[in-house]
């Protein structure tokens, strides 16, 4: 799942960001309204962090233009600013759920992961295909019901191969989903991802497979399609 965080704070940020990419996460990171109004029509994320304090446009006003424009997924509000006034104001402009400053980032993580489990949201509770199952909220994996040892970023692709199972996922829908702005990427790290989730899996005995269509993208299914 890919999040956009906008936050002025910088230090406040990379502490966010960093939690929040370790919980499992993909993780843009902006610090202006303008910023984050580009990246949000040209990014297709899952859910936004937005504080309210921005220095170039009231978080207020940048969640009233995000709405305005079509932009319907799952909104966070972060804010320092003491008394409900604010906080009715910004549930009511189209907010799904706020938090104070300053914030417990595992409380963060967890009202993140509430908001994307609503229904029509894009996060379920429990994934099964074949004999393999995955636990989105603890990410853990058995196949069998014996626990598999997956990375986060390994989770996390297969994660998104068990929710389109079937479907073919291109290597840049890949890279979207699992790196955020500013990481570095290799030209083979989805294919290298790719490769040791799909030794653990057969390791592990599981009957579903991941399959690579060269130059389309990756297919999780049952059997050889």
């Amino acid at each position: 799942m890919r999040i956009l965080l906008v936050e002025d704070n910088e230090r406040m940020s990379a502490l966010a960001a960093d939690a929040l990419r370790t919980a499992g996460f993909a993780v843009d990171a902006v610090h202006a309204a303008a910023d984050a109004e580009e990246a949000v029509l040209t990014t297709p994320f899952d859910a936004i962090i937005l504080d309210l304090g921005l220095p170039d446009r009231d978080g207020m006003e940048l969640l009233d233009v995000l709405r305005r424009k079509g932009v319907a997924q799952p909104i966070l509000l972060l804010t320092a600013r003491d008394g409900a006034p604010s906080v009715i104001a910004g549930l009511n402009g189209g907010a799904d759920d706020y938090m104070r400053k300053p914030f417990n980032v595992d409380e963060l993580i967890a009202r993140v992961r509430a908001l994307l489990r609503r229904p029509g949201s894009a996060l379920g509770v429990s994934l099964k295909e074949g004999n393999v199952e995955l636990d989105t909220i603890a990410r853990q994996a058995r196949v069998d019901g014996v626990g598999l040892d997956l990375s986060r970023k390994e989770a996390a692709a297969l994660e998104l191969l068990m929710r389109r199972t079937g479907a073919v996922i291109s290597k840049p829908a890949l890279e979207e989903t699992l790196y955020g702005y500013g990481e570095e990427v290799s030209s083979n790290a989805v294919e290298v991802l790719i490769h040791r989730l799909r030794k653990k899996l057969a390791g592990a005995g599981a009957v579903v497979e991941i399959h690579t269509l060269r130059g389309i993208g990756y297919l999780l299914s049952g059997a050889r399609p």
